[in-house]
């Protein structure tokens, strides 16, 4: 007889939205079943992501709370300043906190946050985790939910969470209808090292083919310095980039970065990934709910996604943790649409910011440019509008759910 395995919720999905997700519920005694398809030997192997990830202060506030940032801190780049510019001419923006307020957020390799979050998952009794598994049923009731593996276990809660990301198979399953299109972009993921140091300050520099960002990371081994590369370029340009040699690559790199770091040379492979977007304006259904990139993708212009997903999840865990409370199922309709109400707002915002962005500073020409240059430089002279964006990109506007707030 197959085994059956059983917990309050059911996660499809165990990248970082998803296992932050289990960690918090845990953290509540709220019992957790995680199903991934992914190794995660494969996912934490050196040189198999090189991508990076910005973490705003409130995510950090999250993963402190939850019992992760003690093992992060001395991994990630505090970001001191970002510096926004159009194709770097005159009349950029400076966007830097005031002395108490702490940094803009910290920047840690994708890996290391896996390595920290598998490390921490693994320690809570309360969280099941099945790797290398893949979902053959999902089904929903009126008192629960249960879904088969392609291995024959069965598994059985009382809310199913999806967590898969851009390509949501539970999403697509029950028939939610996101919002979707291309980009036809595709981002460039390479590792740099550079003579001068960048001072932990994060280059937004748009040029109308997409944004060329240069995220500072710590130190290497050697004492080099180091800077994540995130190139945006038109999908029928890509191929040839990824191609170029290396010393072809830099020389079109340093083209378009002036010589802010001095010499560069490449720290790592690269890799690409398309961008689209997709928002979703329902995200519950019938013991069914979205969270993260299974709800909003958009792209990766102000380093928003991950933790867009984050505050799903704290809002997400402060909803189900009172109803629970209360004596309601975790699976309650007025549960999950209190859920709902809380994020709609904000997903559609930031993900509509986003694209905003994208198309603002994808317009062509003279007289564009000099339009955005002169908003830019309105922006410059009003500490009203910059710690406006400087919060909204720190993740601290807003109704904060607890695990959001220091």
């Amino acid at each position: 007889m197959s085994e059956t395995l059983s917990a309050d919720v059911v996660i499809l999905g165990g990248g970082h939205v998803g296992m932050t997700l289990a960690i918090g519920l845990a953290r509540e005694g709220v019992a957790s079943i995680v199903v991934d398809s992914s190794d995660p030997a494969t996912q934490t192997a050196q040189g198999f992501d090189g991508r990076a990830s910005a973490i705003s202060t409130a995510s950090w506030n999250l993963y402190t709370h939850l019992g992760m940032a003690g093992e992060l801190a001395e991994k990630g780049c505090p970001i001191a300043s970002i510096a926004v510019t159009d194709a770097m001419k005159p009349g950029r923006i400076d966007f830097t906190p005031d002395p108490g307020d702490g940094s803009l957020g910290r920047m840690f390799a994708n890996r290391d946050l896996r390595l920290v979050m598998y490390g921490v998952a693994a320690r809570e009794d309360l969280i099941t985790f099945l790797p290398n598994a893949h979902v053959a049923t999902r089904e929903r009731g009126d008192h629960g939910v249960s879904v088969t593996l392609t291995d024959g276990r069965r598994l059985t809660g009382r809310l199913l969470v999806g967590a898969e990301g851009r390509q949501s198979p539970t999403r697509d399953e029950a028939g939610f209808t996101p919002a979707r299109w291309s980009y036809h972009h595709r981002a460039i993921i390479a590792g740099l090292t550079h003579e001068r140091p960048h001072d932990n300050v994060a280059w937004e520099i748009f040029y109308p083919a997409g944004p060329f960002a240069l995220l500072p990371l710590l130190d290497d081994a050697e004492g080099r310095h180091r800077s994540a590369l995130v190139w945006t370029v038109a999908e029928h340009d890509a191929a040839g980039v990824l191609a170029l040699p290396d010393a072809a690559f830099t020389a079109e790199v340093a083209r378009r970065m002036g010589d802010i770091f001095g010499p560069i040379a490449l720290a790592t492979a690269r890799s690409s990934y398309v961008l689209n977007f997709h928002h979703t304006a329902k995200v519950v259904q019938q013991r069914l709910v979205l969270v993260g990139d299974a709800a909003h993708g958009m792209h990766p212009i102000a380093g928003q996604g991950l933790n867009l997903g984050l505050r799903d999840v704290a809002a997400l865990i402060e909803v189900l943790t009172d109803g629970m409370r209360l004596g309601l199922d975790p699976g309650d309709a007025q549960v999950l649409n209190r859920y709902e109400r809380w994020r709609a707002l904000d997903g559609f915002m930031v993900s509509g910011a986003t694209d905003v962005l994208t198309r603002l500073f994808g317009v062509p020409g003279r007289l564009p440019s000099a339009v955005r240059r002169l908003g830019m430089a309105g922006v410059q002279r009003s500490p009203t509008l910059k710690r406006f964006f400087m919060n909204e990109a720190r993740g601290m506007s807003g109704k904060l759910p607890a695990l959001l707030q220091a």
